[in-house]
């Protein structure tokens, strides 16, 4: 999938897009669609991810499965990383 880097919703050198990308294609991240999207026209995707050098992200985005485009990024939550290795856990 690639990135929209048109218009930056986050800092390129605290999250850099390659670090995104890796969590984008991570085959273990968690992807989620909330139930309730009446807050938004646009179905937004949550995806909890590790970067290969062990970072861990919780980015917000919207795709039309070839392009994403990023809406929030940020480190995860001591809670979402147990949570992450919850679903890890359980697919292997």
């Amino acid at each position: 999938m690639q990135l929209d880097l048109r218009e930056l919703h986050f800092d390129p050198q605290v999250f850099t897009p390659q670090e995104i990308e890796e969590c984008l294609e991570d085959p273990f991240g968690v992807r989620l669609l909330p139930s309730d999207v009446n807050w938004t026209d646009e179905a937004r995707y949550f995806c909890l991810a590790q970067t290969l050098h062990g970072r861990f992200l919780m980015i917000v985005y919207w795709s039309d499965g070839k392009l994403a485009k990023i809406i929030a990024v940020r480190d995860m939550s001591e809670s979402e990383k147990m949570f992450y290795h919850r679903q890890y856990a359980s697919m292997i």
